[in-house]
């Protein structure tokens, strides 16, 4: 077997093994060479070659997504590091673990003006769970340059046993940062940075490891709810007699349905989901939008709770933190292993622990319900709101609307949607999936930039077909993302393009102006034809409604290319059919 001859990047290379880190995304250089050697000569790993690397970055979120489990990113020095921030702070809002591994010049050759330096060390402070800037190895005392030797070993008489025990604490240290790094990306779900310097030579390698670095297990506190803390949350949830239960993003099958099912016998109990939560029950309200927007004042009030219950990641409806915001219930409590957000400004309670624990321990010791009408009266708005959804759907022309209408209904059973941002998972947010289908989306900072390259990343580790709904700039935005050789034949994209950010024509402002049409809107004539044929995509496209039935009709099959259908919709009355959605349905 091959390794690299330098200490640290065995360092490096053996701690992610022996840490079960077994995907690693690469992207081109010289400096990160010895990584490079490492991790792909040693048959545990499975390595990917990305080019770009705020793609490349997106890519191993998508992997850490489905995974549960940190994946490596290695760059070369200088500006390519920076490249990857917008997937760190991704990673960092959404509890992904992804390890950031950054080669690095020597420091005495930093800020000097060397090419491809920059200043590396806590270049995501505010972003990052954990930096590690290691240390350099030291070389052989009799190659050291004379400018660039230790004063303090100028003076020592024996230089060799001063070196070598130099090295050893080096070594030392190196081990020590970088167990703490991982572990806590393992433990603590999110993106840690650990900084690698490197001297040249930097191809050499040789036949066995030439050291055996120190594992260091992760030292897990059990935290446990104590019988005070219990008490106190039953004599809160008794006696309120309307809770709700607000779920954002969550892991498939993370909540026994078991616990679904008792939460829906209390009458003082409604739960609201998001598409991207993952729970399914016929009597809860999956579509938050759809019961709220139509909302008077007065009744903006009547759905007020007296306690509130959250559990899962961030929340994309904007209409319910409104409203949560304005009309803040008596309590609100958090469930979450590692942090709780304060989103609307009421939170009172932090449980530490994770949301099926918590049922687990709580809910069979609830002894009687609160007499309610809550769940009744809020079930009964739905089903109104159900039956004039319906009705507006008949009605309705080709528009986004009605194509994230047919979308839905078309998506195979048992496949993983990875829904791109902005309007795209707003629109999902309004339509009731099978309940077999995966949700996914990149939530933390809800950006357009790699929401392609996290689903094509989702789609390597899978064996279910993936499926990929995005708007137009967002695709064209993170169209490197097709430069990559690891996309299966099973992916498919769907691009919604109507020829600029509609989501901005929703919003207030002056439409219909050259300033809003270039600047905000952003306006096109761009298509995906010529990317696909670049890509070896296979290109569909709909105009109309009958186009897209008949594409619908064979696109998920089994292809030997991936494929990307193009849909064209309206660029100027798509935002008029949503908004009068919105009053249709009151």
């Amino acid at each position: 077997m091959i390794y690299p001859k330098i200490p640290l990047a065995q360092t490096v290379v053996q701690l992610c093994k022996a840490k079960n880190i077994k995907h690693i995304i690469i992207s081109p250089g010289s400096r990160n060479a010895p990584l490079t050697i490492g991790f792909t000569n040693d048959r545990f790993f499975t390595c990917y070659s990305i080019v770009d690397e705020r793609c490349a970055a997106f890519f191993a979120i998508g992997i850490a997504q489905q995974l549960g489990e940190p994946t490596a990113v290695v760059c070369t020095s200088g500006s390519a590091l920076l490249n990857y921030y917008p997937a760190v702070a991704e990673a960092f809002y959404s509890n992904i673990p992804l390890l950031v591994l950054s080669a690095d010049r020597p420091k005495h050759l930093i800020g000097i003006g060397d090419g491809q330096t920059i200043n590396q060390k806590h270049v995501f402070e505010k972003h990052i769970l954990y930096s590690a800037n290691l240390k350099l190895d030291l070389k052989d005392e009799k190659n050291i340059p004379p400018a660039q030797e230790l004063p303090i070993m100028k003076n020592l008489e024996n230089k060799l046993e001063r070196f070598l025990g130099l090295q050893k604490d080096i070594q030392i240290y190196n081990e020590e940062e970088l167990n703490v790094a991982i572990n806590y990306a393992i433990h603590k779900k999110g993106p840690v940075h650990v900084n690698v310097p490197f001297d040249e030579p930097l191809y050499e390698t040789e036949a066995a490891l030439s050291i055996a670095p120190k594992l260091v297990d992760i030292q897990r506190k059990l935290i446990q709810l104590d019988d005070y803390t219990i008490m106190e949350c039953l004599d809160t949830w008794v006696s309120a007699q309307k809770k709700m239960i607000l779920v954002g993003s969550n892991a498939p099958n993370a909540i026994e349905q078991k616990w679904l099912d008792e939460l829906d016998k209390d009458d003082s109990v409604i739960v609201l989901t998001e598409t991207t939560s993952n729970i399914n029950h016929p009597n809860f309200f999956s579509s938050i939008d759809q019961i709220i927007a139509p909302l008077t004042e007065k009744e903006q009030k009547e759905l007020q709770p007296d306690l509130l219950l959250t559990f899962g990641g961030l929340i994309v409806s904007k209409k319910i933190k409104a409203l949560l915001r304005k009309f803040q219930a008596k309590a609100h409590w958090h469930i979450d292993e590692i942090s709780a957000n304060d989103t609307f400004f009421c939170l009172s309670n932090h449980l530490e622990i994770s949301p099926n624990t918590f049922f687990e321990i709580f809910l069979p010791r609830i002894t009687h319900y609160a007499k309610s009408n809550y769940k009744e009266h809020w079930t009964s708005v739905k089903k109104h709101r159900l039956e004039k959804h319906a009705q507006y759907l008949n009605e309705l022309p080709f528009s986004d609307f009605k194509v994230f209408s047919a979308l839905v209904k078309s998506l195979p059973a048992n496949s993983i949607l990875q829904a791109g941002n902005s309007s795209t998972i707003r629109y999902l947010q309004l339509f009731k999936l099978n309940k077999t289908i995966q949700v996914f989306c990149n939530r933390g900072t809800s950006g357009i930039d790699g929401s392609t390259s996290t689903a094509i990343g989702c789609a390597a580790i899978n064996t279910k077909p993936t499926i990929f709904i995005t708007g137009d700039l967002s695709f064209f935005y993170d169209s490197n993302a097709l430069w990559n050789s690891h996309i299966p034949s099973n992916f498919k994209i769907i691009v919604i393009n109507n020829g600029g950010g509609g989501i901005f024509r929703i919003l207030p402002g002056h439409k219909n102006t050259d300033n809003f049409d270039e600047f905000f809107e952003t306006k096109h004539e761009l298509t995906a034809e010529h990317l696909c044929s670049m890509y070896g995509f296979d290109y569909l496209k709909a105009l109309n409604e009958n186009e897209l039935s008949d594409h619908l009709k064979s696109f998920y099959k089994k292809s030997k290319q991936p494929r990307l259908l193009e849909i064209f919709t309206p660029r100027v009355f798509n935002d008029e059919v949503l908004l009068d959605y919105f009053n249709f349905i009151k």
